[in-house]
């Protein structure tokens, strides 16, 4: 037998590390196209900057991709539909979400979306633990407030659905078959589509720096993250990326206190240590092999070690 692959395998990093890796690469972009998309809220209006910036995502994902149209059953036209849907409504309830709460809040009832996949979809009682220790990170790096606006609790509530139907429908996609980053440049494509009337009113409005910005959101905020989650979920579960996502309040945070000289309280810092730990359990536990190494076949036949 050919033991190539078998080699490459084993070259590779752990899956739950991989995937810890991959939704770091998501939360910096995520992170730091917010505070260019919030630059243009005032001139453009929230849902048309998500709109537009779904949109070139879209025409990037599909020059770099160049998806196929054909071969593809009911099945996965659902799948890839019903995610791009949940991405624009996604997008477009944060959004409105944060123009009415602190950035904090919205972000935190964003989250709750991914840690209840994560609660329901536990196993055992330490992976919940990581869950809910991530959700107690997430809320301290909230921090205190008697902040309520409940148009803003809504919407956050609604972001917090559709990210939790994200959670889900990345693994689905992105275990349907060899193409499913192909699949992925579809699903922005439907999201761009079903955002298209907020975004086409103001097109002429738009100047020629904002086309940049725009652009530059598009790729870090949009194309690469959901790449990135989609190929994590991949290799990983859902449960795991649910309980991985609280790593993007905790980079906001950090990125605010970086670049934007934000205040960093003990609260915050304790948040984020939470979130660090949750984010560690689930990757350690995620990667721990369940018995001794096996090798994979050219066939795809999976060998059990020689005793």
């Amino acid at each position: 037998m050919n033991s190539q692959p078998a080699k490459q395998i084993a070259s590779l990093p752990p899956a739950g590390g991989r995937a810890a890796l991959f939704v770091l690469v998501g939360s910096i972009g995520v992170q730091s196209s917010s505070a260019i998309s919030a630059s243009m809220f005032a001139s453009l209006g929230s849902p048309a900057v998500s709109s537009l910036r779904l949109a070139l995502a879209a025409v990037v994902l599909w020059l770099f991709l160049r998806p196929t149209l054909r071969g593809r059953n009911r099945a996965n036209w659902s799948a890839i539909i019903f995610y791009g849907v949940v991405m624009a409504a996604m997008n477009l309830l944060l959004y409105k979400a944060i123009e009415h709460l602190p950035l904090g809040i919205a972000v935190t009832l964003d989250f709750l979306g991914p840690a209840v996949v994560a609660l329901v979809f536990s196993r055992r009682l330490r992976e919940a633990v990581w869950a809910l220790l991530a959700l107690a990170g997430v809320i301290l790096i909230a921090g205190p407030g008697g902040h309520f606006d409940a148009v803003g609790f809504a919407f956050g509530l609604g972001a917090g659905l559709c990210f939790a139907l994200y959670t889900l429908l990345a693994e689905k996609v992105g275990k349907a078959d060899d193409s499913s980053v192909s699949s992925l440049a579809l699903s922005v494509s439907i999201a761009a589509l079903v955002s298209l009337p907020f975004g086409t009113p103001k097109v002429a409005e738009v100047s020629a720096p904002q086309w940049g910005l725009l652009a530059l959101s598009g790729v870090i905020g949009v194309a690469i993250p959901y790449l990135v989650d989609t190929l994590a979920a991949r290799i990983s579960s859902a449960r795991v990326v649910g309980t991985l996502f609280a790593i993007d309040p905790a980079m906001g945070t950090l990125i605010g206190w970086l670049i934007l000289g934000e205040q960093l309280g003990w609260l915050s810092l304790l948040g984020i240590l939470c979130v660090a730990l949750a984010g560690a359990g689930v990757t350690w536990f995620a990667a721990k092999p369940a018995g001794p190494l096996q090798e994979v076949s050219d066939d795809n036949q999976v060998t059990p070690p020689e005793s």
